[in-house]
């Protein structure tokens, strides 16, 4: 059966959430939105791009830093308003020079970094 970009669920302003994660180690590397265009750019091209609700724009992964993400597999949950995108991540995800944006956790209370950026 045929990808129907329309088949999925947008929230009022257009976007839905997509979740990148390593499809080697199953880490998550971050979270951003991605809207009916940015995904159709991300599956013609294979180079993930979201859409930057700051911005207001289309944002291409790595455009200015290099940290660019291949798409290796596009996965849709249950409801259809969630993606997961398995990605070949060149360099950090974070824009904190970072692996993955979730660097800090919260144990026993208080909340620790656990994740060091990444030498430049």
């Amino acid at each position: 059966m045929p990808f129907d970009i329309a088949s999925l669920k947008f929230d009022a302003k257009g976007l839905i959430p997509a979740i990148a994660q390593d499809p080697a180690t199953g880490e998550v590397l971050m979270m951003a939105w991605m809207n009916a265009e940015s995904l159709a750019r991300t599956l013609e091209t294979g180079q993930v791009t979201y859409w930057s609700r700051s911005r207001n724009a289309f944002w291409a992964k790595g455009e200015s830093s290099g940290h660019v993400q291949k798409l290796i597999e596009l996965r849709v949950d249950c409801d259809r308003d969630c993606l997961l995108l398995l990605v070949d991540q060149t360099g950090p995800a974070c824009h904190t020079n970072r692996r993955s944006c979730f660097y800090t956790a919260l144990r026993e209370g208080d909340e620790v970094e656990i994740m060091k950026p990444m030498a430049e």
